[in-house]
């Protein structure tokens, strides 16, 4: 054997040996041959025919996107910050490959524009209490985008809101003023409460208001007030009462 054979022999078979080609149990491989997709291998030890075939690697794995903070403006014109995060994977590596050039820097565009567009349908008060159904609007629009890729969206959530601050300092002074209207209500019962005890307790407290209230309204002497036969009775007893107590004074 001259030396030219045997450093053919040993070419040839570096050539033979770089076909070799490992593919880890998430990951598939697309194949092209002479340019044209022929097949779908691994996972696993494969073999790519030297020079003819060349192979593009795809993960099955989720991956985890953030989508950038954006200036958005809700429906009631409100200006906020909102951030999120994307959960996908490939589901089909074929289409992953061939129907889109950079399948994930498309996703993440298609994120963002979605997250703007949705988000600008609702108003503040429900972006902040309908979270969930929001996320799941989200990912259902950006699931159907994805779907002729071999894309599938898993889940999108809301992540972080940041509002103006002169709205943080307006929703404040809301919540502050819907604690001291809570507790005014409560007051108010236990006020009520009270009273209810005391003219329980002595029945005729409850006439005398009722005197109290119809001296108040004749004030103004513009009003006609009729008083059936059954109060003047209950005016009576009030007025021995009175005079009772009185007596016995």
């Amino acid at each position: 054997m001259d030396i030219f054979t045997y450093y053919l022999l040993i070419v040839l078979f570096i050539i033979l040996v770089s076909g070799i080609r490992v593919i880890k149990e998430y990951e598939r491989a697309v194949i092209f041959f002479l340019g044209r997709q022929t097949a779908i291998r691994g996972p696993g030890l494969i073999y790519l025919v030297p020079i003819l075939e060349k192979m593009v690697k795809v993960s099955f794995r989720t991956i985890t996107m953030g989508i950038p903070s954006q200036k958005i403006i809700t429906k009631d014109n409100v200006s906020i910050d909102i951030a999120a995060v994307a959960y996908y994977h490939i589901v089909d590596p074929k289409k992953a490959v061939i129907a889109i050039e950079d399948v994930l820097s498309a996703v993440n565009q298609i994120s963002q524009t979605t997250v703007r567009n949705v988000v600008g349908q609702f108003m503040l008060d429900q972006l902040l209490s309908q979270t969930a159904e929001i996320n799941k609007q989200i990912k259902d629009v950006i699931d159907n985008h994805t779907e002729p890729w071999g894309v599938q969206v898993t889940a999108v959530e809301i992540k972080d809101i940041i509002l103006p601050d002169n709205m943080q300092r307006a929703m404040a002074k809301e919540a502050e003023a819907e604690r001291e209207r809570r507790a005014k209500i409560v007051a108010a019962h236990e006020k009520l409460g009270q009273a209810a005890d005391l003219i329980a307790a002595h029945p005729v407290a409850l006439q005398l208001r009722t005197l109290q209230t119809m001296a108040e309204i004749s004030v103004e002497k513009n009003s006609t007030i009729i008083f059936p036969a059954q109060f003047m009775t209950t005016v009576k007893e009030v007025i021995d009462t009175i005079k009772a107590d009185n007596i016995s004074k």
